[in-house]
């Protein structure tokens, strides 16, 4: 299975996603991470420790992806028009991290829009970042996209310091020491849940 995490703005998670969503995929079986975004942002938060899955460049993948179960690809921001034909033609499921605001959601329509032009139907839209109670524009966010029958996830990723903290150490956040570490790491066990239920994967234990 490759699943493909864009986005045409920066700043909305999109390198955390693809890291946790990989850190989760690979206790359900052995997991790849593509790192084909110029800036290397994957590639460099491993090298600062350990990750429980691989990490390569985009120019080393093709020879690798068949031994793998999953396989998880991090793209560049803001890709050009032709390229989102080619990364939702390439994977089972594009995910699209967006922030609930107002820049990110113009970011996000955009990009809904190119994929409505290529005809492009397997994505779902993931938000992140999402303020604590009793800010409530993660739910209002939500609320609005699935009113507009877009597919959404249902489990919003929180925003938590320890995010950081684990890129600093180049692990995921399951392994870092903080009190919320380990909420931040079911929002990404509760996606990766969805995602696979998706296809119709049972999750194991």
């Amino acid at each position: 299975m490759i699943i493909t995490v864009a986005s045409f703005k920066g700043g909305v998670g999109k390198t955390t996603t693809a890291i946790h969503l990989a850190a989760f995929l690979q206790t359900q079986g052995e997991t790849l991470l593509i790192d084909a975004d110029p800036n290397r942002s994957a590639t460099t938060w491993a090298s600062r420790g350990s990750l429980p899955f691989e990490v390569i460049d985009e120019w080393r993948s093709p020879s690798r992806i068949r031994r793998f179960d999953y396989v998880v690809i991090d793209t560049r921001a803001r890709p050009a028009h032709e390229d989102l034909a080619l990364l939702t033609d390439g994977c089972d499921l594009l995910v699209l991290p967006t922030t609930p605001d107002v820049l990110a959601l113009d970011a996000l329509t955009l990009t809904l829009e190119h994929l409505h032009e290529v005809g492009a139907t397997r994505y779902r839209i993931l938000i992140t970042i999402v303020p604590p109670k009793p800010n409530r524009d993660g739910d209002r966010v939500k609320a609005m996209l699935q009113d507009a029958k877009m597919p959404v996830f249902e489990t919003g990723i929180r925003r938590l310091s320890a995010y950081q903290k684990a890129a600093q150490a180049g692990t995921a956040i399951a392994a870092i020491k903080d009190p919320r570490a380990l909420e931040g790491w079911q929002d990404y066990v509760q996606v990766g849940t969805e995602l696979l239920a998706s296809f119709g994967v049972p999750v194991k234990a």
